[in-house]
């Protein structure tokens, strides 16, 4: 049976993605995708995304802001632009989005339908009724306002979907998936994620069935005049007290933070003293042979460590997002500016290994795993800097890595010797 796998606080952030930042997103997250369907076919990258701690990690790992709603929006968008053209070949297929465009999903499954066979009217109701469930019978205090639907040509399907709080300035994610999917009034989603309000009124939960049935017999025998009527008597000073309903069992609660930094306390560092030292002389022995060429050196190859761990991490690895920020940095400067020369290389070197993947070459893909595998087995003793130490020799470095967010381009602060 699908079951609910977490929550956590967003905060709601506003802006948009620059170019420069969307391309790259684009480009690498397609390329995670793929060595996820490669490696463990296309049902596995639709369950980790349904994972929404998995989701956030992957969001970080491209660069956008660790913590913010926004990486919703930015990670369906970069799969949405990137498997456009691989659709066909992955079986993959992302629908839908933000606003107007989570209204054109039905149209864009049929669409699809109509060149690949699968039943595009059934996963066009699915579309319509999952958005009914979360926006109608999961009364949480949030407004819908995106919606994705990432589809495979067998017919199963994904669906993240987001509201906010504008009081609150707070959103909250919810994620679907049709793996074991009986029924979507008990209990259907794999995760809701946001920041906890308290007891939510989810007349979707398998508990909440007495009270859907006796919400129709009500409406049968009263009719909606007379339900007011009652409505009205009950909210007075003389109401009788309202039963008290059993609250909805306690999940894994992510919490998003509201400031914008990453601090210790974010970041297991154990884990990431294991991804920095699986990119010094202790990696795996083939690395540097399949890989690194004069222009990749040990920066990018931990980047490399921790896509890596994106791609074969089990699902208890994701419980620090945080931590896949120090990959490719955030655009708002948090962690540090995003480094595009070390991101490029990132791009380069997964490219190629998915490519020669493609066409049974799998040495550098291996290669990939072995950094993830022996990134494990060094955090469990390999110590290091503290975090601060760390972002601190990312922001000395930032100029020669080509850091750049949305304030511009980072610059060389260290002062010029003149030679006479």
């Amino acid at each position: 049976m699908t079951q609910r796998t977490g929550s956590a606080d967003l905060p709601l952030h506003g802006g948009r993605v620059p170019a420069w930042l969307g391309e790259r997103m684009t480009r690498l997250g397609t390329i995670i995708a793929e060595a996820i369907v490669l490696h463990y076919g296309r049902d596995e990258f639709l369950r980790r995304l349904s994972h929404p701690f998995w989701f956030q990690s992957f969001g970080a790992v491209m660069g956008m802001d660790w913590h913010s709603s926004g990486i919703t929006t930015s990670v369906l968008g970069a799969l949405k632009r990137g498997l456009s053209a691989r659709g066909d070949d992955l079986g993959i297929y992302v629908c839908g989005g933000r606003g107007a465009q989570s209204r054109k999903t039905p149209s864009e499954l049929l669409a699809i339908a109509d060149r690949t066979g699968f039943d595009g009217n059934r996963l066009a109701s699915t579309s319509r009724l999952v958005a009914k469930v979360d926006s109608a019978a999961v009364q949480d205090g949030f407004d819908l306002y995106l919606h994705g639907f990432i589809t495979t040509t067998d017919g199963n399907w994904v669906v993240v979907q987001q509201g906010m709080n504008g009081e609150r300035r707070q959103a909250r994610r919810y994620h679907w998936h049709s793996e074991g999917l009986k029924s979507f009034l008990n209990s259907p989603h794999a995760a809701i994620e946001g920041r906890e309000q308290g007891l939510i009124m989810n007349l979707a939960d398998t508990r909440a069935s007495t009270s859907r049935d006796a919400q129709l017999e009500l409406l049968d025998k009263l009719g909606p005049d007379k339900i007011a009527d009652e409505f009205y008597k009950i909210t007075g000073e003389d109401r009788p007290r309202p039963m008290m309903v059993e609250p909805q069992l306690s999940l894994p609660h992510l919490v998003m933070p509201m400031r914008h930094d990453v601090r210790e306390c974010d970041v297991n560092m154990g884990r990431l003293h294991g991804n920095l030292a699986a990119a010094a002389d202790r990696g795996p022995k083939d690395f540097a042979d399949l890989l690194l060429t004069p222009n990749v050196g040990p920066r990018t190859v931990s980047a490399l460590a921790m896509v890596a761990e994106v791609i074969h991490g089990a699902p208890c690895r994701f419980s620090d997002p945080a931590r896949f920020s120090l990959a490719h940095g955030g655009k708002d400067r948090h962690p540090y500016p995003v480094p595009i020369k070390i991101y490029d290389e990132t791009i380069r070197v997964m490219k190629s290994a998915v490519k020669k993947g493609r066409l049974g070459q799998h040495e550098e893909l291996l290669a990939i795993k072995r950094l993830d595998d022996q990134a494990r087995q060094l955090e469990r003793y390999v110590t290091g800097p503290d975090l601060k130490e760390i972002i601190a020799g990312e922001f000395r470095h930032s100029a020669e890595f080509g850091g750049r967010s949305i304030f511009g381009h980072e610059v060389d602060l260290e002062p010029k010797v003149c030679e006479e």
